[in-house]
C-alpha cells in the first residue's frame, strides 16, 4: 500500500483523477479476499490487482465510467451459477467492490499519502480507513483513535453499525523479520521476503557476511555481536526471527536471547535430531520455559524437498506468508 500511495500522490499533483478499487467484502471462493485494491487512472489500472479475470476487467470498465461521471459507488458481484458462466469465472462466491473517485490535484488525498508515509518512515502501525457512507472518504487510524480503537485489527474489515459504514484495513506493521546469519540462504531469502512486503533485518558478526549489495531489498544490515544482540536491535511480538547462522552453538546463542522477546515466529534452519538437543540445552543451560521453547519451527520452511538456497529460502518465505495470513484472520 505505501507505493501504491505514492504512486497516487504523484498522479493526483499531475493533474490525473483516479479511482481507487478496493474488494470491501468478499465470500465463498473468489479470486481475491477482502483487500484487494488497485489503483486506475486515465490509461487504466496503474498499479495492484483484485484477482484478474472477469471480475477485474468488469471492474476496470466501471472505472472508466466512474471516471467519467466524477461520482464514488460500490458495485456487487454475485458470482451464483448463472454469474460464474456469465463471468467466465471457474469459481462462486460474492464480492463487493468499491470504487473511490479521487480527482485530480484533491488536497485531502495528497495530504494523507505525505502522512502515511511520513508514518512508514517511522515504522508505526497504520490503518487506511475509508468511509463509504462519505463516498470513499480516506482517513488515517492508530491505537490512539478511541472510536476505533477496537476495530483496528489485523484483518481488514467493514463496519455498519450505529449509522456508521467504514472499511478498516492496516496498512503497516511496526513488525519486522530478523534474519540473524548472512550466509547463501539468506542472501536468497531476503529479495524474496521484501517483493511480498516482509521488511528484513539482516545481522551477522562477520564483515564478508554484512555487505548491503548481498541484500537488496533488505532495511537494514547489520555487523554485530551475535552474544549481544540487544545492543543492536530490539524484538517484539510483532517481529519474525529467522535463524540461520554458521553453526550450531551460534545458533542456540541467538536463540537463547531471542526467545525471550517472544517474536511471533521463529524459525531455525536444522534437523529435528538437532532441534532436540538444542531445545534440552536451552532449557537446562539458559532457563528459557517449555512456552518459549515452543514458538521454535525447526526445520524453517515448508516441506517441498528443496535442496538449493534458493529453493530453501521459497520454502521459508512460504511458511512466513502461511503465518502472517493466519495470523491476520484472528
Amino acid at each position: 500500500m505505501r507505493n501504491m500511495l505514492k504512486l497516487m500522490q504523484s498522479h493526483l499533483e499531475q493533474g490525473e483523477d483516479l479511482v481507487l478499487v478496493t474488494v470491501i467484502a468478499a465470500s465463498g471462493a473468489t479470486p481475491r479476499g477482502t483487500g484487494a485494491r488497485m489503483l486506475v487512472g486515465s490509461e487504466g489500472r496503474l498499479r495492484g490487482t483484485i484477482g484478474g479475470g472477469a471480475v477485474e476487467y468488469r471492474s476496470l470498465q466501471i472505472a472508466g465510467k466512474v471516471l467519467a461521471e466524477k461520482s464514488s459507488y460500490g458495485h456487487d458481484f454475485s458470482l451464483t451459477k448463472d454469474d460464474v458462466q456469465n463471468l467466465g469465472m471457474i469459481c462462486g462466491g460474492a464480492v463487493t467492490v468499491y470504487f473511490h473517485y479521487i480527482p485530480a490535484g484533491d488536497p485531502d488525498t495528497i495530504a494523507l499519502a505525505q502522512e502515511a508515509e511520513t508514518r512508514f518512515s517511522l515504522d508505526q502501525d497504520l490503518w487506511l480507513v475509508s468511509d463509504i457512507a462519505a463516498g470513499g472518504a480516506l482517513s488515517l487510524a492508530d491505537r490512539t483513535n478511541t472510536e476505533l480503537a477496537l476495530h483496528l485489527t489485523r484483518h481488514p474489515h467493514r463496519i455498519q453499525e450505529g449509522g456508521k459504514d467504514l472499511y478498516i484495513e492496516q496498512i503497516h506493521s511496526a513488525g519486522k523479520v530478523y534474519i540473524f546469519g548472512g550466509g547463501h540462504v539468506a542472501q536468497e531469502l531476503v529479495p524474496v521476503l521484501a517483493h511480498v512486503g516482509f521488511r528484513c533485518v539482516v545481522m551477522d558478526d562477520r564483515a564478508e557476511f554484512t555487505r548491503p549489495e548481498l541484500f537488496p531489498g533488505a532495511q537494514q544490515v547489520i555487523q554485530g555481536d551475535l552474544r549481544n544482540i540487544s545492543n543492536y536491535l530490539r524484538i517484539g511480538n510483532e517481529d519474525y526471527v529467522c535463524v540461520m547462522t554458521r553453526g550450531h552453538a551460534f545458533d542456540t546463542l541467538v536463540q537463547a536471547q531471542v526467545l525471550k522477546c517472544r517474536p511471533c515466529y521463529c524459525g531455525v534452519i536444522g534437523s529435528r535430531a538437532k532441534a532436540a538437543g538444542v531445545r534440552k540445552v536451552l532449557k537446562e543451560e539458559y532457563g528459557l520455559t517449555d512456552a518459549e521453547l515452543d514458538l521454535v519451527t525447526t526445520p524453517i520452511g515448508l516441506d517441498i524437498k528443496g535442496e538449493t538456497p534458493a529453493e530453501i529460502a521459497i520454502s521459508i518465505a512460504a511458511q512466513m506468508i502461511l503465518h502472517r495470513a493466519e495470523r491476520n484472520r484472528q
